[in-house]
C-alpha cells in the first residue's frame, strides 16, 4: 500500500524521516518493552510519503507553498487568514484511494474485532525535536477517536494542523522551509 502505513513494532530511530520523531520513538520504546515482556498496545503511523502524496494528488503542494511564500508572518491577521485558508483546503481534499484503503485496512486490523476500540490520532513531524528546534505541541492530537470515519477525519485534522498559525510562524522564525517539514 505505497508505504503509507507502518506499524509501530516495525519502527526504530532510523525511521524519523519516514514517520517523524514521536512515532519513531514509540516504535523504539515498543520494541524494547515488548522484548522485555511488557504488553504494549499496538498502533500504526502514516508515513510522510502518505502526507506528500495526499497534497500532490489534490494539487495542494504548489498552492500552499506559493501562498506561504507571500505571507508576512508579522501581520497576525494575514497569518490567521492564511492558516485558516490552507487548513480548509486540506480538510476539503479527499484522500487518494490508496491512502484511504490503507487506513481502512490498518484500522480494521488494529480493531481486531473490537468495534468499540478507541484510539489516539497524533502528529509526528519529521523535523520535531531537533537539536536546534522543537516542534513539540504545535500540531493537533485527538484522543478517544472511534470508528474509521472519525480516524480519517482526525488524520486530516492532524495533516491540516501543520498549517496552524503557530506552526507557520515557528517555521519562518527558525528558517525551516514549509515544503520540507
Amino acid at each position: 500500500m505505497q508505504d503509507y502505513i507502518i506499524w509501530f513494532d516495525k519502527l526504530g530511530m532510523n525511521d524519523v524521516e519516514r514517520v517523524g520523531g514521536k512515532n519513531a520513538s514509540l516504535g523504539e520504546m515498543i520494541s524494547h518493552l515488548s522484548s522485555a515482556g511488557v504488553r504494549v498496545p499496538g498502533g500504526f503511523a502514516t508515513s510522510s510519503q502518505a502526507f506528500w502524496d495526499f497534497l500532490s494528488a489534490n494539487g495542494l503542494s504548489d498552492e500552499i507553498n506559493q501562498t506561504l511564500a507571500k505571507l508576512d508572518v508579522q501581520d497576525v491577521n494575514a497569518l490567521a487568514e492564511t492558516g485558516a485558508k490552507i487548513r480548509s483546503w486540506v480538510m476539503a481534499a479527499p484522500f487518494p484511494e490508496a491512502l484511504n484503503q490503507a487506513l481502512e485496512v490498518a484500522f480494521k486490523q488494529l480493531q481486531d474485532g473490537n468495534e468499540s476500540l478507541s484510539v489516539a490520532v497524533r502528529s509526528s513531524a519529521t523535523a520535531e525535536d531537533l537539536p536546534e528546534a522543537s516542534f513539540a505541541g504545535q500540531q493537533e492530537t485527538f484522543l478517544n477517536v472511534k470508528g474509521i470515519e472519525q480516524v480519517k477525519k482526525s488524520v486530516k485534522e492532524v495533516f491540516a494542523s501543520l498549517y496552524n498559525d503557530r506552526a507557520i510562524s515557528y517555521r519562518v522564525h527558525h528558517e525551516f522551509e514549509h515544503s520540507e517539514v
